[in-house]
């Protein structure tokens, strides 16, 4: 039997704990202190679920804001920190299920914590072959360019709702629910922690009962901007086609990194 390796993919959130917009925004806080905590927590929780699970390796990216903001020497020693969500970064040969941590819905979703896709200030609806889509889907998306499955997602109740809607019968962790957008009631954090365990661990026993996500290529790529000098300044690099004011477009003819299905 094929060796079962894990991909985890993290977000800040929807970590457990956080339960408004500032514990995510202000970083000169206290509050965000506590949130990078619990970031370590739930990926842990993840991580421990996966080699219960029956996983042999488990490789996790900091997904957030491009990144650095795991606490040094806080990750599960047994897990592998890697630093881009590139196939030149890990081996898409040795890994076999991919899970997100700590995920949050795609913009425009009604009670949604901290609902967007990508950008919540310039980016207003992302959408692959007419399909609205948000960062769960895009990572989805380049791992099933590899025949790579997503198999469990952590979040709000939202976002799980729209992994299960994506993805199918996959293994989900809600660790809160929102009210409005930018506060959220959050469960217990040891309850959260045991939600996401099991949830990984059951993702494990996914590996060949989920499809990869797999957009069919060539795959139209759209983006609305929320102004149209945002869309202006997107212009300026090229190789996209503006449609209206505040819309571009672009064909991918194959998916290589994560940074194809983006602008």
């Amino acid at each position: 039997m094929k060796e079962i390796n894990v991909f985890i993919v993290t977000d800040l959130e929807g970590i457990s704990g956080i339960g408004n917009i500032a514990q995510v925004s202000d970083t000169a806080a206290g509050s965000y202190a506590f949130s990078l905590e619990r970031l370590m927590k739930d990926t842990n929780a993840a991580v421990d679920g996966a080699f219960e699970g029956g996983a042999g390796a488990v490789y996790v990216l900091d997904g957030h804001g491009g990144g650095n903001n795991f606490i040094e020497g806080m990750l599960d020693q047994r897990a592998v920190q890697l630093y881009k969500l590139n196939a030149d970064r890990f081996d898409p040969d040795k890994t076999n299920l991919l899970m997100s941590v700590g995920a949050h819905a795609m913009s425009g979703t009604h009670n949604a914590f901290l609902d967007h896709t990508q950008s919540s200030v310039a980016w207003h609806d992302y959408s692959i072959n007419g399909r609205r889509c948000g960062e769960i889907a895009q990572s989805a998306a380049f791992a099933g360019a590899w025949d790579i499955p997503m198999v469990m997602v952590s979040g709000d109740e939202a976002v799980c709702a729209e992994a299960r809607q994506f993805f199918g019968d996959i293994a989900t962790a809600a660790v809160k629910y929102a009210v409005g957008r930018n506060n959220a009631v959050t469960a217990d954090l040891g309850e959260a922690e045991g939600r996401i365990r099991e949830a990984a661990k059951k993702g494990v026993s996914l590996a060949g009962k989920i499809k990869p996500f797999r957009p069919l290529l060539p795959a139209e790529i759209r983006l609305e901007y929320n102004r149209a000098d945002y869309c202006d300044s997107a212009m300026q690099r090229g190789e996209l086609e503006r449609l209206d004011a505040r819309t571009v477009r672009k064909v991918i003819h194959e998916i290589k990194n994560y940074a194809d299905l983006l602008f």
